[in-house]
């Protein structure tokens, strides 16, 4: 089974939300995504948003000139990558970055911007 690392900057860090995902609660690491801005996206899936809590996310947009966001690395299997890509709704897609830290990891951006990534 191969690992994954992905970086979260919204509600797969909360721990209700890894646990509906996932099954369980997962460790995560401090860790921030260069040349992205933070923005909202109205969630309309009602199995996320009774999972989250929240009809409103958060999403990534590029932007050079951006902050660096805040986040968490989540280290994943095979199975809990595609847990996630379950959970996250068309919105999004599922991209590569590199992290401040240097490492790559997926991380999900605003479907719209993830072909300009």
């Amino acid at each position: 089974m191969t690992a994954h690392l992905l970086f979260s900057y919204g509600t797969l860090m909360d721990a209700a939300v890894q646990r509906g995902v996932f099954g369980r609660e997962l460790p995560t690491v401090a860790d921030a995504l260069p040349g992205f801005r933070v923005e909202t996206v109205t969630i309309t899936d009602p199995d996320v948003i009774a999972l989250s809590g929240l009809a409103t996310h958060l999403v990534l947009r590029p932007d050079a000139a951006a902050a660096d966001v805040p986040g968490a690395r989540l280290h994943l299997d095979d199975d809990q990558l595609a847990a996630a890509d379950r959970y996250e709704v068309d919105d999004y897609r599922r991209v590569q970055v590199t992290l401040a830290s240097g490492l790559t990891a997926w991380v999900y951006l605003a479907a719209d911007d993830a072909a300009k990534a």
